[in-house]
């Protein structure tokens, strides 16, 4: 009999394709007894019944079914659930933090590439790539368009972030390469110091937007967040301004935003809405000043690896009996997304 804990994978077909290779698979195995069958979609196919008894850990990813207490009833021995992606929200139960079954989560390691992408789009918005490259399918007679968007260049900006949270903080941090940048930081959450630390000064949500060149939401979605960028603060932005969202629709009034952007007066880079996608006739589709893109900040394809990584890490933590570095709390969840 292995003295190893059984384990077992729970997420869709193809996020198990792409997060575990062969590498990965072989390192699991080395901490864990995965049995006859490593891996599910589902854990309520009868065939599990007599694995679910035994199993100690799951190891989980987008996909997993909601750990219901039904579902928990079926796992008598479950005590940690390590999550190779981004928030646990869809997933946990009431039921599971009363067992006081451990759960970490991919968020620092999914962070990374959201603010890759961020910065990136700060950069290409200082010189109004995105919209020119629009504006190019129409202007083509000559290139005098190009001093039609504001002023062009990435030296003095000022970078307004809404939200330091794990991304908001990288994405402080990544500004920093741009010469003479002033990046300013609204958290009603924030500890200044930590802010500073980062590169950022703490400001009010008013005192940012109408000095802020390009603006970047990396707030929570929750109830109190919902529609937190709407008609005023919109209107409060300067005139050229870029907005970029690459945290959750819900964050921005769809119907504001339309309204704004309609006037061309600023940019919106989404890679996120609200709904998602948008409905076929909303406006923002047509308008030459709207750049949006399908969800794909985040971690994809090679890049989901590395919160296969964290989480191999996690548990290798874990058995080891040392602390963890990404365990999400149940108290935690109120300001996290």
């Amino acid at each position: 009999m292995s003295l190893k804990p059984q384990a077992l994978l729970v997420m869709n077909s193809g996020t198990f394709a792409d997060q575990f290779d062969s590498t990965r698979l072989d390192r699991l195995a080395g901490l864990v007894d995965l049995g006859g069958q490593p891996w599910t979609e589902s854990l309520d196919t009868p065939e599990l019944a007599g694995r679910l008894d035994e199993v100690e850990i799951l190891i989980t990813s987008w996909g997993v079914p909601h750990l219901n207490a039904e579902r928990l009833e079926r796992m008598p021995r479950l005590r940690a659930v390590f999550h190779c992606a981004g928030t646990v929200r869809g997933f946990v139960s009431e039921e599971l933090w009363d067992r006081g079954i451990l759960v970490t989560n991919g968020a620092d390691a999914n962070a990374i590439p959201v603010a890759e992408f961020t910065f990136a789009s700060i950069v290409l918005a200082g010189k109004k790539a995105h919209v020119l490259a629009n504006d190019a399918r129409t202007c083509r007679d000559d290139w005098r368009y190009a001093t039609e968007r504001g002023e062009l260049g990435n030296i003095g900006r000022v970078v307004g972030v809404i939200g330091f949270s794990r991304i908001g903080r990288r994405v402080v941090q990544l500004v920093q390469q741009l010469q003479d940048v002033t990046c300013l930081v609204s958290d009603p959450y924030a500890d200044p110091l930590q802010v500073a630390a980062a590169g950022g000064r703490l400001v009010t949500l008013e005192e940012l937007l109408p000095v802020s060149d390009v603006v970047t939401i990396h707030a929570p979605a929750l109830p109190e967040t919902r529609n937190m960028i709407s008609t005023r603060e919109l209107r409060a932005m300067k005139d050229h301004a870029t907005l970029i969202n690459t945290a959750r629709g819900s964050l921005l009034d769809t119907k504001a935003l339309e309204a704004e952007c309609a006037t061309g007066r600023i940019t919106a880079l989404l890679d996120v809405t609200e709904p998602e996608p948008l409905p076929a006739d909303s406006v923002l589709y047509d308008l030459p000043n709207v750049i949006i893109t399908p969800h794909i900040a985040g971690s994809l394809g090679t890049e989901t690896r590395r919160m296969s990584d964290a989480a191999l890490d996690d548990l290798e933590r874990y058995l080891a009996g040392k602390d963890l570095v990404a365990q999400v709390m149940h108290e935690d969840l109120g300001l996290s997304a």
